[in-house]
């Protein structure tokens, strides 16, 4: 594998057959010192030219680089499967902006995938470049990776991504009170600048090329009860666009929001993507 002069090696963990790597290196993007986990399966072999294909996973608010990929229990399916997994951190960590650390929806953890473009959020906190961009670069350069698979990251990169699927996402933020708060300190009071960090309204003007989603969601999920979540916004604007949207929803009765309802219905979205990615 090509070495990254930045790119420096925490720890490795067998697992599966595979090996757990994380990784931590210099951000250009975020302007600090961002950490990964990548997952290899058993099928990677050392100075071997074949690629494997990648899924990434975004975790959600409060979460870092580990809860998924210590949590989901997806790592036995992706090792039979021949698939890598990255998970990346949530947000930066440590830049010491006043405040960064005084709320669990705002600031550490909470990244939003957004480029913030306020003064005092734009210098770090700049995910979506990161993830869309930076990260993959990193990844291709230094791993043996072919290809990958977030609802709004996907619907503006379709390119990039054969296939999307998320666990009770947030789908409506630029309309849901809650939210408006934190999108207005990361983008300002400007809502023609929120919406195309909005998964809801971008898939009302997709179009194309074709792109395949998974949604699951638990029907007893309490972000889904205090209309935070918005799945029916999301459904509803696929309709404009289901030319090019194969939008496949399933709401699971007594689920909630945590990784007992992922770890249930992980393997489903594994086969998911391995459609598209095994092809």
């Amino acid at each position: 594998m090509m070495a990254s002069l930045d790119l420096t090696q925490v720890s490795s963990s067998m697992c599966f057959g595979g090996f757990v790597y994380k990784y931590k290196h210099y951000s250009t993007t975020t302007d600090c010192t961002m950490t990964f986990n990548i997952y290899l399966p058993p099928s990677v072999k050392v100075d071997s030219e074949t690629k494997v294909p990648a899924l990434y996973f975004l975790s959600g608010l409060t979460c870092n680089e580990d809860n998924m990929i210590t949590k989901a229990g997806a790592l036995q399916y992706l090792s039979d499967k021949g698939i890598a997994l990255i998970t990346p951190d949530t947000s930066p960590r440590g830049c010491g902006i006043p405040g960064e650390d005084d709320s669990w929806d705002l600031g550490t953890g909470a990244g939003f995938y957004v480029d913030a473009t306020t003064d005092k959020w734009s210098k770090h906190y700049n995910m979506y470049s990161y993830i869309s961009a930076e990260l993959p670069s990193i990844i291709s350069a230094n791993f043996p990776i072919g290809g990958h698979g977030a609802i709004m990251i996907a619907l503006r990169n379709p390119k990039m991504y054969k296939s999307v699927s998320a666990f009770a996402p947030i789908c409506h933020p630029s309309e849901t009170p809650a939210l408006k708060n934190t999108i207005t300190e990361y983008l300002g009071p400007n809502k023609d600048d929120w919406v195309k960090y909005d998964s809801t309204e971008l898939a009302s003007n997709y179009q194309g090329p074709n792109i395949n989603i998974l949604m699951d969601q638990g029907s007893d999920d309490s972000l889904l009860k205090s209309n935070t979540l918005h799945p029916d916004h999301f459904v509803a604007a696929v309709e404009n666009s289901k030319e090019y949207i194969n939008l496949q929803t399933r709401v699971h009765p007594g689920y909630d929001h945590g990784y007992y309802f992922i770890q249930s219905f992980i393997k489903d979205h594994i086969d998911f993507h391995s459609t598209f990615l095994l092809q």
